[in-house]
């Protein structure tokens, strides 16, 4: 049976994996990514496109001049995309972030492990909890890259807003804010971060008491070595 200290160390680091576990089930499942508006000319007006979507689905609204409302409506992603570019990039993202809610799961499974054993093989122990900690954030600090890659350089969302306008148009210009969804991936970083202290801090110190109780006898007290 592992000792108290072992059990609270990585009790407490299997809570920071289960929470970063369900922050990214959250950042997959909303849609609060990015809002965006996306300008068209029309003769002898001009067209704003209004959307709010995420990787999977979003919704748009369409004003037309003064702020007249055409229409609102919601549309999934995947179907709204025609570029090659900006559909496979989208793919990337879901692909990255699953890999990372694995990765976050096997933490969970590891932490969970040794707060209630000892398991002999050395990857079971810390190492594999540093090994999946760090991919899972390596992992979304891809996903925070390939994301706004998507919207500046492929032009995300100017093409669904395409999709959700009336007519073909000619852009102007577009303005982007990041949502929720997108910010809380900091958050599944940070929680790595912490489970990664957690377990170095009691890495380090059973590894200070292990060289400790190895010390060389040349340095125990002189009475010890007579007796």
């Amino acid at each position: 049976m592992p000792s108290r200290k072992k059990t609270a160390m990585f009790a407490s680091a299997f809570c920071t994996c289960v929470c970063s576990f369900v922050v990214i089930c959250v950042v997959l499942a909303t849609q609060q990514w990015v809002s965006s508006e996306v300008r068209f000319s029309r003769t002898n007006s001009s067209v704003t496109v209004s959307l709010s979507y995420g990787l999977f689905s979003g919704t748009c609204e369409q004003f037309v001049g003064a702020g007249l409302q055409v229409s609102k409506k919601t549309f999934q992603v995947a179907d709204s995309l025609s570029s090659a570019g900006t559909e496979s990039l989208n793919v990337a993202i879901i692909v990255v972030l699953v890999l990372s809610l694995l990765s976050s799961l096997l933490s969970c499974g590891f932490t969970c492990t040794n707060a209630v054993s000892n398991p002999y093989q050395t990857f079971l122990g810390p190492v594999g909890v540093y090994t999946w900690n760090s991919l899972c954030g390596v992992l979304i600090l891809i996903a925070m890259i390939l994301f706004p890659v998507n919207i500046e350089g492929n032009s995300l969302s100017e093409e669904l807003a395409r999709g959700c306008s009336t007519s073909q148009e000619a852009h102007i210009g577009s303005k982007h804010s990041y949502g929720y969804s997108y910010w809380i991936m900091l958050l599944t970083i940070l929680l790595n971060f912490a489970s990664l202290i957690i377990i170095y801090f009691y890495d380090h110190a059973r590894y200070s008491k292990k060289k400790e109780q190895e010390r060389p006898i040349e340095n125990a007290p002189k009475d010890v070595i007579l007796f």
